[in-house]
């Protein structure tokens, strides 16, 4: 089977040689397609591929995409940004997967972002597409495709790895124009809408947003996404209460994520409730397959965060052993982390001298 990947590009001389360098491991084909760029990213893929076309950027990342498809000659075809990367173990599960059992469409995990230690956060996105399919882009924003047929998850993991911040507001001016124009968003298009005026710190107008998206049909994991970000609205706003009522009603949709159950646990260490902290740092703990459940997952709050408040709390009952214990724990998640390493050395020199 053959393997076609499509790009569509723009200003992207950092990274683009970086990403087909990946890409020719891979697929059989590749497609780039500029919107505008007036740096060297069309020479630079030209030492790549001799299939790059233009496009007039309408201020649509879905129209692009669909153009990009439209120049596809695969059995199969694979959507990247110029700025993801593809380790080698993840190249050749991909061409595993090709080459593998029949499928019509394949969701992949997506690193979207990462510290020191490797990704924050994760989430499954529509990667790899039949051609015969004649699957399309919807949305002119975090553009999606809406899956049919024979669906399959896989492993091979897609790295988003920026080298340089872009425009904040970008995507928020795109969704704006469209509201101008008269466009009326759809329901995921309303949740990202409301995401991106949080991300712009436009909190009172990202919970109106938020608000209407949750009386509408959307995705069950993207409401319960929505109810994260309106406790971080409301509690930018200083209305805790609100905050909180967003956390419960979280969990009306499916079982309490880390996320929500730290957002707990922050909520009663504020207070002074240590027992009530516990128990719910002590919940994010407890095992998890939230990323298969498709939406946003974040390993901090499973695992880090969660440790090193254990480590306050505990500390605080003086229970210095079950402190020490929760801190190593949070340094297997980030071993070089400041705070870990200065609680491990305060604690280190309070049981010694307990023993002495």
């Amino acid at each position: 089977m053959r393997l076609s990947a499509c790009l569509i590009v723009k200003d992207e001389q950092q990274v683009i040689a970086r990403c087909l360098a990946c890409v020719k491991k891979f697929a059989d084909e590749i497609i780039v397609v500029d919107t505008g760029s007036t740096d060297n990213t069309v020479a630079i893929a030209r030492t790549f591929t001799d299939k790059i076309y233009s496009f007039n950027w309408r201020q649509n990342f879905a129209e692009a995409r669909n153009f990009s498809l439209e120049q596809a000659t695969g059995d199969y075809i694979i959507w990247l940004d110029a700025d993801d990367v593809v380790t080698q173990e993840n190249c050749v599960k991909i061409r595993r997967l090709v080459t593998g059992e029949d499928f019509d469409l394949a969701f992949l995990p997506y690193a979207a972002a990462f510290d020191d230690y490797g990704p924050v956060c994760v989430y499954y996105r529509e990667r790899i597409f039949k051609r015969a399919c004649n699957f399309r882009f919807s949305g002119a924003v975090h553009e999606a495709v809406t899956p049919r047929g024979k669906v399959v998850y896989s492993g091979a993991r897609i790295d988003h790895c920026k080298v340089s911040p872009s425009d904040p507001t970008r995507n928020l001016k795109i969704y704006q124009n469209q509201i101008t124009r008269g466009i009326c968003l759809d329901e995921r298009q309303k949740f990202y809408y409301g995401r991106e005026l949080m991300f712009n710190k436009m909190y009172l107008e990202a919970a109106a947003v938020l608000q209407n998206f949750l009386r509408g049909d959307g995705w069950k994991e993207n409401k319960i996404e929505a109810l994260l970000n309106l406790h971080d609205c409301y509690l930018a706003l200083g209305e805790e209460d609100r905050a909180l009522n967003c956390i419960l009603q979280s969990f009306s949709y499916d079982r309490p994520r880390p996320r929500a159950c730290c957002a707990l646990g922050s909520y009663f260490m504020q207070r002074g409730n240590t027992e009530g902290a516990i128990y719910w740092y002590t919940r994010a703990l407890a095992p998890s397959a939230e990323l298969d459940s498709g939406g946003f997952f974040s390993p901090d709050y499973s695992r880090y965060i969660p440790c090193l408040q254990l480590c306050v709390l505990y500390h605080g009952l003086g229970n210095l052993k079950r402190a020490y214990a929760f801190n190593e724990l949070a340094g297997r998640a980030k071993p070089r982390d400041k705070s870990y390493l200065h609680n491990r050395r305060y604690l280190l020199n309070k049981l010694s001298n307990e023993v002495n």
